[in-house]
C-alpha cells in the first residue's frame, strides 16, 4: 500500500496534480472508512483538484492585485456617505463589469472613495477576474518605465490585459504633458475592454487645470464617462472622526 501511495504521489507531481497529491492519504482513508464506490472516488479526487487549483489561482490573482490592507465590504458602513445599502449590493453584484461599464467615485478625503474601490477589486478577483487596484502615481510610474524597465513592461502588459482595474487618487496632482499623453493613450487603448474605476476629489472641470490641457482633459471624460456611473459620496472623513492617539484618556 505505501509503494503504491508513493507511486501516486510521483506521479501526482510529474502530472502537477498539487491537489491529488496533498490530499490522497486523507481522501483513501475517508474512502475506504465510507465503503466508496470507484466512481464516487475518482469524483472526490477530481474535485480536490479542481479546489486546490482555484484557490491557487485566486491566490496569484489577489497579489497581482495590490490592494490594501482593509477591503472587505461586509464591514463598509455605506449609510455614512450616502450609498444606499441596496445600491452597494448591486455594485458587488459585478454586472457592471461584464457590461463593460466605468464607475467615477468622487468625493471629499475619508468618505469611503479608496475603501470601496478596492472592496469591489477584492469582490472581482474572487469572482474570477482580472482585476488591480493601482494609485495614480503607479499608473504613471509604469507609464514613464515601461520601455526600459522589464517589470514594468510585464506590468503595463498586465494592465491592457484587465477585466478591472481601479484607479485611486487620479488627478491627485498635476501633470506634465507628456505624462498627460500618455495616461490619455492609456485610458483610449483599454476603454473599450476594461473597466475602470477611478476615485477622485477633484471635479471634472478641475481636470483640465491638473493636466494643463483642455483638449486632453476632454477627450479623456469623453472615454471614461461614456458608460459611466457617476457616484457621490459625502460626509465627515472617517479618519478624522475617529482619530487615534498614544495619549491615554
Amino acid at each position: 500500500m505505501e509503494t503504491q501511495k508513493q507511486e501516486i504521489k510521483q506521479l501526482c507531481t510529474k502530472f502537477m496534480l498539487g491537489g491529488i497529491e496533498l490530499n490522497l492519504e486523507e481522501m483513501v482513508t475517508h474512502a475506504e472508512q465510507n465503503g466508496m464506490g470507484f466512481m464516487q472516488f475518482t469524483l472526490e479526487l477530481l474535485q480536490s483538484e479542481a479546489a486546490h487549483r482555484q484557490g491557487k489561482d485566486e491566490a496569484k490573482r489577489t497579489k497581482a492585485a495590490g490592494l490594501p490592507r482593509s477591503t472587505n465590504l461586509e464591514h463598509y458602513d455605506a449609510v455614512q456617505n450616502g450609498l444606499k445599502t441596496t445600491r452597494l449590493a448591486q455594485l458587488r453584484e459585478l454586472n457592471w463589469v461584464d457590461q463593460l461599464f466605468n464607475m467615477v467615485l468622487m468625493g471629499p478625503s475619508g468618505t469611503g472613495k479608496t475603501f470601496l474601490a478596492a472592496g469591489l477589486c477584492r469582490d472581482a478577483v474572487k469572482a474570477g477576474y482580472k482585476a488591480y487596484f493601482r494609485s495614480m502615481e503607479d499608473i504613471i510610474n509604469t507609464l514613464k518605465t515601461k520601455d526600459f524597465v522589464k517589470s514594468q513592461t510585464v506590468e503595463y502588459k498586465r494592465l491592457l490585459k484587465s477585466n478591472l482595474i481601479v484607479i485611486d487618487d487620479i488627478m491627485l496632482f498635476p501633470l506634465e504633458k507628456n505624462l498627460a499623453v500618455a495616461f490619455f493613450n492609456f485610458i483610449n487603448h483599454i476603454y473599450e475592454s476594461t473597466s475602470i474605476v477611478i476615485t477622485t476629489n477633484k471635479k471634472p472641470t478641475e481636470w483640465a487645470k491638473m493636466l494643463d490641457d483642455e483638449v486632453i482633459a476632454t477627450a479623456l471624460l469623453d472615454r471614461l464617462l461614456f458608460r459611466c456611473e457617476v457616484i457621490n459620496l459625502a460626509g465627515e472623513s472617517y479618519r478624522l472622526q475617529n482619530r487615534q492617539t498614544f495619549f491615554e484618556s
